[in-house]
């Protein structure tokens, strides 16, 4: 025969059941939630990050206008919605004009790019190659144009989605920044909120990882973006005092580039093109230029990124670098948090342990 479980194994199987099922039961509403939040999702957590970064420069309206928070949100976002939209609006005016004038060279035949300098021709690897291909196109853009047709016609889809995601970006920045004014409005609720919760989830360590996240936020804030937006004011500057074709354009791509952390490489085309359109002499001080302007980023990030972060510098760094090539531009400042946090919880972790056997 086999044994009957006993009363109290019974309660241990029913009680074990009954976890399980609120276990389930709770996941599955977690899940439902997430799917149901999906597509704000993007929105609130810009808007958690735009909040987190601003806080001090927030406290100072708020200070200026006898601690008004309401008014002081109010007017902070719409100073960064119009820090949004203006330089949008201009780029955008930029890139219409560029396209409007490439337009109506195309149409009226007068398009032509001018003859490369000799000197590409002696460059290693690409130079005859890069030679012959400006040549070619300097003397019959059109054929040239006609030999790479399908390759450009296969890229146009491509560049139609990527103007259509930088417009539905934009607009998701609006929306956040709005989050971003609710939340400073609210500032102190939601602090607590956030302690409550980093209490809960690390215990004693909460009140200190959620400085870390904070502060790790804003250190990408000014290290790698702002960095990049003021490396990217400076190269677009040295682009339309040039007169560079496209400079807009350029200047979103440096943007890019910058973040990336190869700006510098955006420059290279760039001089190239000036030391073939313009003066020897306009064309070395436009060399000048962007040399200084991307010799700014080793002087700059040193400065801003990891400042008052309770890690070194390196793990922000490669936790930004390493987040943006995994999750685009929000990978920034959740990559850099996440290792921020690990680095610092796996090191409470083993630093008991080292001060045990330093003192055995």
């Amino acid at each position: 025969m086999t044994p009957q479980p006993s009363a109290s194994d019974k309660a241990y199987i029913n009680r074990a059941m009954e976890v399980s099922l609120r276990v389930g039961l709770a996941a599955l509403l977690v899940i439902a939630c997430l799917l149901i939040l999906k597509p704000f999702l993007p929105v609130i957590a810009w808007g958690f990050i735009i909040a987190i970064a601003s806080y001090p420069v927030f406290l100072k309206i708020q200070g200026s206008l006898g601690g008004r928070s309401g008014l002081s949100a109010t007017l902070y976002a719409l100073i960064l919605l119009a820090i949004l939209i203006i330089p949008v609006a201009l780029l955008a005016h930029s890139l219409l004009e560029s396209v409007q004038t490439l337009s109506a060279q195309m149409n009226e035949g007068t398009l032509a790019l001018p003859a490369p300098p000799e000197s590409i021709a002696s460059w290693p690897i690409i130079g005859a190659r890069l030679y012959d291909l400006w040549k070619a196109a300097s003397n019959d853009l059109a054929a040239v144009a006609l030999q790479f047709a399908p390759q450009i016609k296969s890229a146009l889809p491509k560049l139609l989605s990527a103007t259509a995601g930088l417009g539905l970006t934009v607009l998701q920045f609006a929306f956040a920044i709005l989050v971003a004014g609710l939340l400073l409005a609210n500032a102190p609720a939601a602090s607590k909120a956030a302690r409550s919760l980093f209490v809960r989830i690390f215990e004693e360590k909460g009140p200190e990882l959620q400085e870390l996240v904070s502060s790790t936020v804003r250190s990408v804030t000014n290290g790698i973006l702002g960095v990049a937006i003021i490396q990217t004011i400076g190269a677009a500057l040295g682009f339309f005092v040039a007169g560079l074709p496209g400079a807009g354009l350029w200047a979103v791509i440096f943007l890019i580039g910058a973040v990336l952390q190869v700006g510098m490489l955006v420059m290279i085309p760039a001089i190239i093109y000036m030391f073939a359109i313009a003066s020897t002499t306009k064309a070395v001080i436009f060399a000048i230029w962007c040399i200084i302007v991307g010799a700014g980023d080793a002087v700059l990030k040193p400065l801003l990124l990891g400042r008052g972060v309770a890690v070194p510098i390196a793990v922000v760094f490669l936790g930004a670098i390493g987040g943006f090539v995994v999750m685009g531009i929000i990978g920034l400042f959740v990559g850099a948090v996440v290792l921020s946090v690990g680095y610092k919880l796996f090191m409470a972790r083993i630093e008991p342990a080292t001060g045990q056997e330093q003192s055995g």
